[in-house]
């Protein structure tokens, strides 16, 4: 298993847009992705699964990543953070 920290830097939080974006990725790998958030822990396979996070922010979420393609998604998520989540 694979845990990574990100740091939401988008001053509005996950919304809708990056939410998708974070669906879609996701669904390209044969993996278990969580979402974490403080105590509350979801699937990263459904928008409505991000978004009943509240992730707000400033705040900190924790990516596990688990079985076949853990590596090539860990690597796929540190990018999509790096370049593309800051602008949202």
């Amino acid at each position: 298993m694979i845990t990574k920290e990100y740091l939401i830097l988008a001053p509005e939080g996950m919304h809708a847009r990056p939410a998708t974006a974070m669906v879609k990725l996701a669904k390209q790998y044969q993996t278990t992705i969580l979402l974490k958030k403080g105590e509350k822990t979801a699937k990263l396979n459904s928008l409505l699964n991000i978004l009943s996070l509240g992730i707000k922010g400033g705040e900190a979420i924790v990516l596990e990543f688990d079985v076949a393609e853990e590596a090539a998604a860990a690597g796929a998520f540190d990018t999509f953070f790096a370049d593309h989540l800051k602008d949202w």
